[in-house]
């Protein structure tokens, strides 16, 4: 991975087999934001694809394997009061299946480069996001306390 800032957003091009969650992370923690958005395209190798079970709190997990168009990748990056990153991610694919075009789509816990991935950054300015973990529904959402 490489990335350069201009202005007040990042821009980092993700190389084969860098996974792309972990390196957004990785650019906040070093550059030392604590809340930013995120969009990207590119190419991708994996992807486990989560949908939340409002009934169990769950997530089930589908993993897709293969030359995958990262058609777009969408989210945010927040802490807690800890200091601890965490993100909120969807994203969507399109792949072949045999003959078949396909599309999958979903929220993202992980998902890997093939060929590239361009991903642009950008920070929360003039405040900090955080995040608040709701006990009712088990997940976590936006804290502007």
């Amino acid at each position: 991975m490489e990335y350069r800032q201009f202005g007040n957003t990042l821009y980092a091009r993700m190389d084969r087999c860098d996974e792309i969650i972990s390196c957004i992370l990785d650019v906040c923690k070093k550059e030392g934001i604590q809340s930013a958005v995120f969009s990207g395209i590119g190419g991708c190798s994996s992807a486990e694809i989560q949908t939340f079970i409002p009934e169990t709190g769950e997530f089930e997990t589908q993993h897709l394997t293969g030359m995958l168009e990262l058609i777009a990748i969408n989210g945010n990056v927040v802490t807690d009061r800890d200091g601890k990153y965490f993100h909120h991610t969807h994203a969507v694919y399109s792949y072949k299946d045999g003959e078949e075009h396909k599309m999958a789509a979903g929220h993202i816990s992980a998902t890997t480069v093939l060929y590239t991935a361009e991903i642009e950054i950008r920070p929360v300015t003039g405040g900090v996001i955080r995040r608040k973990y709701d006990e009712e529904t088990g997940t976590g959402f936006w804290d502007f306390d």
